[in-house]
Protein backbone atom coordinates (compact mmCIF):
# COMPACT_ATOMS: atom_id res chain seq x y z
CA UNK A 1 0.00 0.00 0.00
CA UNK A 2 1.22 3.58 -1.01
CA UNK A 3 2.25 6.15 1.39
CA UNK A 4 -1.07 9.12 -0.13
CA UNK A 5 -3.45 5.64 0.51
CA UNK A 6 -2.33 4.92 4.05
CA UNK A 7 -3.11 8.74 4.50
CA UNK A 8 -6.49 8.59 2.79
CA UNK A 9 -6.93 5.31 5.25
CA UNK A 10 -6.51 7.41 7.87
CA UNK A 11 -7.92 10.40 7.57
CA UNK A 12 -11.30 8.52 6.50
CA UNK A 13 -10.34 5.91 9.87
CA UNK A 14 -10.43 9.62 11.79
CA UNK A 15 -13.35 11.33 10.07
CA UNK A 16 -15.49 8.08 10.82
CA UNK A 17 -14.76 7.98 13.84
CA UNK A 18 -15.08 11.57 14.68
CA UNK A 19 -18.23 10.97 13.05
CA UNK A 20 -19.46 8.70 15.70
CA UNK A 21 -18.40 10.14 18.31
CA UNK A 22 -20.39 12.95 17.89
CA UNK A 23 -23.10 10.95 16.73
CA UNK A 24 -23.08 9.40 20.49
CA UNK A 25 -22.71 12.79 22.23
CA UNK A 26 -26.59 12.50 21.27
CA UNK A 27 -26.44 16.62 20.57
CA UNK A 28 -24.69 17.88 23.83
CA UNK A 29 -22.95 20.94 23.01
CA UNK A 30 -19.40 20.78 25.10
CA UNK A 31 -19.20 17.02 23.90
CA UNK A 32 -19.93 17.89 19.77
CA UNK A 33 -17.55 20.95 20.36
CA UNK A 34 -14.58 18.82 21.64
CA UNK A 35 -14.74 15.72 19.08
CA UNK A 36 -15.10 18.92 15.94
CA UNK A 37 -12.40 21.21 17.73
CA UNK A 38 -9.91 17.74 18.27
CA UNK A 39 -10.88 16.49 14.64
CA UNK A 40 -9.89 20.23 12.98
CA UNK A 41 -7.09 20.66 14.92
CA UNK A 42 -5.50 17.21 14.16
CA UNK A 43 -6.40 18.15 9.95
CA UNK A 44 -4.64 21.58 10.48
CA UNK A 45 -2.00 19.66 11.99
CA UNK A 46 -1.58 16.96 9.35
CA UNK A 47 -1.62 19.82 7.00
CA UNK A 48 1.18 21.93 8.39
CA UNK A 49 3.33 19.05 8.91
CA UNK A 50 2.98 18.13 5.21
CA UNK A 51 3.65 21.52 4.72
CA UNK A 52 6.87 21.75 6.77
CA UNK A 53 7.79 18.63 5.26
CA UNK A 54 7.57 20.11 1.69
CA UNK A 55 9.56 23.57 2.36
CA UNK A 56 13.02 23.64 1.11
CA UNK A 57 15.03 24.03 4.41
CA UNK A 58 15.96 27.53 5.82
CA UNK A 59 12.83 28.86 3.68
CA UNK A 60 10.14 31.03 5.23
CA UNK A 61 7.49 28.31 4.11
CA UNK A 62 9.36 26.35 6.73
CA UNK A 63 8.68 28.48 9.49
CA UNK A 64 5.67 29.33 8.81
CA UNK A 65 4.68 25.74 8.35
CA UNK A 66 6.65 24.97 12.44
CA UNK A 67 4.37 28.05 13.53
CA UNK A 68 1.26 26.29 12.02
CA UNK A 69 2.65 22.99 14.00
CA UNK A 70 3.35 25.05 17.32
CA UNK A 71 0.04 26.19 17.20
CA UNK A 72 -2.17 23.09 16.25
CA UNK A 73 0.35 20.99 18.97
CA UNK A 74 -0.86 23.80 21.56
CA UNK A 75 -4.42 23.88 20.88
CA UNK A 76 -4.87 20.63 21.30
CA UNK A 77 -2.81 20.08 24.36
CA UNK A 78 -5.14 22.83 25.82
CA UNK A 79 -8.47 20.81 24.55
CA UNK A 80 -7.42 17.94 26.38
CA UNK A 81 -6.16 19.25 29.00
CA UNK A 82 -9.18 20.51 29.45
CA UNK A 83 -11.59 17.69 29.00
CA UNK A 84 -8.87 15.81 31.29
CA UNK A 85 -9.69 18.35 34.27
CA UNK A 86 -13.16 18.49 34.09
CA UNK A 87 -13.34 14.68 35.44
CA UNK A 88 -10.52 14.94 37.83
CA UNK A 89 -10.28 16.46 41.68
CA UNK A 90 -8.04 19.41 41.96
CA UNK A 91 -4.37 18.20 42.73
CA UNK A 92 -4.56 15.90 39.26
CA UNK A 93 -6.15 19.29 37.69
CA UNK A 94 -2.94 21.09 38.30
CA UNK A 95 -0.52 18.58 37.39
CA UNK A 96 -2.39 18.14 34.65
CA UNK A 97 -2.16 22.34 33.62
CA UNK A 98 1.64 22.00 34.58
CA UNK A 99 2.23 19.34 32.63
CA UNK A 100 0.75 20.78 29.58
CA UNK A 101 2.14 24.11 29.82
CA UNK A 102 5.48 22.60 30.06
CA UNK A 103 4.55 20.60 27.00
CA UNK A 104 3.84 24.01 25.10
CA UNK A 105 6.60 26.08 26.68
CA UNK A 106 9.04 22.78 25.46
CA UNK A 107 7.70 22.88 22.19
CA UNK A 108 8.66 26.17 21.48
CA UNK A 109 12.06 26.20 22.35
CA UNK A 110 12.41 23.22 20.39
CA UNK A 111 10.86 24.36 17.11
CA UNK A 112 11.77 28.01 17.53
CA UNK A 113 14.80 28.76 19.85
CA UNK A 114 17.29 25.58 20.20
CA UNK A 115 19.13 25.16 16.90
CA UNK A 116 21.70 22.53 17.03
CA UNK A 117 22.28 22.16 13.33
CA UNK A 118 20.06 24.09 11.43
CA UNK A 119 16.40 23.33 10.38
Amino acid sequence: MSAQATTYLGFLFLTANSLAAIHRSHGEITETSFVVVSYLCLVLLFVFLRRFEAAPPNSPARGGAKAGVWVATTLLIAVFSWRVSAVTPWPVDAIVWVMAASTVLGGFYTLFLHHPGGD
